[in-house]
């Protein structure tokens, strides 16, 4: 976060209704909170510039574009600096099927979420762009069989 704003019953609600429909305009928000316009746009600003909230976007179907493929994979690293870790890293930000990457503890240093188009594509992303990866000691890959829910964590319940 970008400073220390302390979120309050309001802007937990906001958050909320933003979560759920980027697209509400302020005003709808204002009339469903019992107060105005002016005051949930500069309750939104204060968010952006605090950090909390950032951006907005729509979901893409990945099916709907042709990536049937969702696969979790645990990265090894060979740990002898903290360098190769960052170089590591590096290279698999530059991967454009890993759409997450997550520092972990335990046996596996990275922990990705990679879109595939199907498991021919996956195989290829594992064995030449992380799998040739010098450092890269062994991976372990768990497919989705189907994703349950995705949700974000609602503000309100905090």
């Amino acid at each position: 976060m970008k400073s220390e704003y302390k979120i309050d019953t309001l802007d937990k609600r906001i958050i909320d209704f933003l979560v759920k429909d980027a697209r509400i305009s302020f005003l709808e928000i204002a009339r469903q909170c019992n107060v105005s316009g002016a005051l949930i746009h500069q309750r939104v600003m204060k968010l952006q510039e605090s950090g909390i909230l950032s951006g907005s976007q729509f979901c893409i179907n990945i099916k709907g574009i042709g990536y049937l493929t969702t696969a979790f994979v645990g990265v090894q690293v060979n740990l002898t600096s903290t360098r190769t870790h960052e170089e590591v890293f590096n290279r698999i930000s530059k991967i454009p099927e890993v759409v997450e990457c997550h520092h972990t503890t335990g046996k596996h240093s990275l922990f990705l979420k990679i879109y595939a188009r199907d498991n021919e594509h996956l195989k290829k992303i594992l064995v030449e762009d992380i799998q040739s990866i010098l450092e890269v000691t062994a991976t372990e890959t768990f497919i989705s069989l189907e994703e349950g829910f995705r949700r974000q964590l609602p503000a309100y319940n905090s």
